[in-house]
């Protein structure tokens, strides 16, 4: 089983991460981390905070010469430049907000909640009085060590052929235009991280506009994965569908309120003779120039976005997720006073117009961590080159089943 947990504050001296179960031999190192890293932090619309921080992933444990080493846990910790080299809203160093032993001098509580943020409920629970304590770590800070995680997936995933993507298909209403064959290079250069250029501008353009009127915007983005064997996941049991994971892993995403797989709540208003992905015959199939399937069971369309019954059906994963608007907005809500229940305007720390290209990358990570499960579910391994031999050798499995056609 592979899982991983996270730690660290916003605004704390840093983030660390912990990824468990892959096994030994995969090829990872600082410099492939820091691309993910990397590609979390761009994107237009991003607050002052990108400014300072230079995310670096050192590795600590569990890599060795460039690979994963026995099974170990891998630990990462990722520093927050900003706790040693900024202030606190009050004035105060973070050095002195986020001190983990008692301080001499009062550090001002938050006490205006935010709508839409975890201010209210997270106060409520933990019988705090000031939402700092709840802030800190609910903050999107706290996804730098998921892409940091998901980019060591990635390196797993690669030695199998699979490749995950994100684009962005609206911020703010402006909706970009869903080309059949996506330029992934040009999208990974758009600003928005948007394949359509003339919806890259208008994008720009409302971000713009948002920040005039000291707003945010939320948008959607969609998450594709290729590559992927038939037979991921299961349909054995409700929890442990492949659907179900993925659902639940993009929408841990901050900010996500929806998920969708393929064409999604669209197909509410079709018939079923226009939704299922017919598969093509056997003379359509197309082969490698060492006569194994390039697909086995091809479709006509992608209409599941590569899931039925809880597994893949060998089609590219497509999901999409809905990104709200960001909860800290220049020109803050109405909201109320924590200690008197009084009208007060909501709190407002530095923050994003949008972060919805970063999503993108975000949920990329996700999807990743949540792939790599399921590769070492189906195929297992304690080095790398075990699950190999075991994936090649289910993949001779596929294919019609009378062994005169089987590639």
């Amino acid at each position: 089983m592979l899982r991983f947990l996270t730690a660290g504050e916003s605004h704390g001296p840093g983030l660390v991460a912990l990824l468990e179960g892959l096994p030994a031999g995969v090829p990872i190192t600082e410099a492939v981390i820091r691309e993910d890293l990397a590609r979390r932090q761009a994107g237009y619309g991003r607050g002052g905070r990108m400014k300072i921080e230079t995310d670096y992933a050192v590795l600590q444990t569990g890599v060795r010469h460039g690979h994963t080493m026995a099974g170990a846990p891998i630990a990462m910790l990722i520093e927050n430049r900003d706790h040693t080299t900024g202030n606190g809203p009050d004035g105060k160093p973070w050095t002195h907000t986020m001190n983990n032993e008692p301080v001499e001098d009062e550090v001002t509580p938050i006490h205006r909640l935010r709508p839409g943020h975890a201010d209210t409920a997270g106060i409520n629970k933990y019988n705090t009085e000031d939402a700092r304590d709840i802030l800190e770590r609910s903050s999107a800070r706290e996804s730098t060590s998921r892409v940091a995680a998901g980019a060591i997936c990635r390196a797993f995933l690669r030695e199998f052929g699979v490749e995950v993507h994100s684009h962005v298909l609206n911020i703010g209403g402006v909706q970009a235009a869903r080309p059949e064959v996506i330029d992934w290079a040009a999208t990974e250069l758009s600003e928005v991280r948007c394949s359509d250029p003339i919806a890259t501008e208008a994008m720009k353009q409302a971000i713009d506009d948002a920040r005039e009127a000291g707003d945010s915007l939320g948008g959607v983005v969609e998450i594709v994965a290729t590559g992927l064997p038939i037979g991921l996941g299961t349909h054995v049991q409700w929890d442990l569908k492949l659907s179900t994971k993925l659902m639940a892993s993009v929408g841990s995403v901050n900010a996500v309120k929806g998920v969708e797989f393929g064409e999604g709540f669209e197909l509410a208003d079709l018939r079923g003779s226009l939704v299922h992905d017919v598969i093509k015959p056997l003379d359509e199939w197309e082969k490698n120039p060492d006569g194994s399937w390039v697909q086995p069971w091809p479709r006509r369309s992608n209409k599941a976005g590569g899931l039925e019954g809880g597994m893949t059906n060998g089609e590219p994963l497509i999901i999409r997720a809905v990104v709200k608007p960001i909860a800290t907005i220049i020109n803050p809500l109405p909201s109320v006073d924590l200690t008197t229940g009084d009208l007060e305007q909501a709190h407002y720390e530095r923050s994003d117009i949008t972060f919805v290209p970063t999503c993108g990358v975000i949920g990329e990570a996700m999807v990743m961590i949540t792939l790599a499960d399921a590769f070492l579910e189906k195929f297992g391994g304690d080095h790398i080159d075990e699950t190999k031999r075991n994936y090649k050798a289910y993949m001779a499995t596929l294919g019609p089943k009378h062994t005169s056609v089987k590639a």
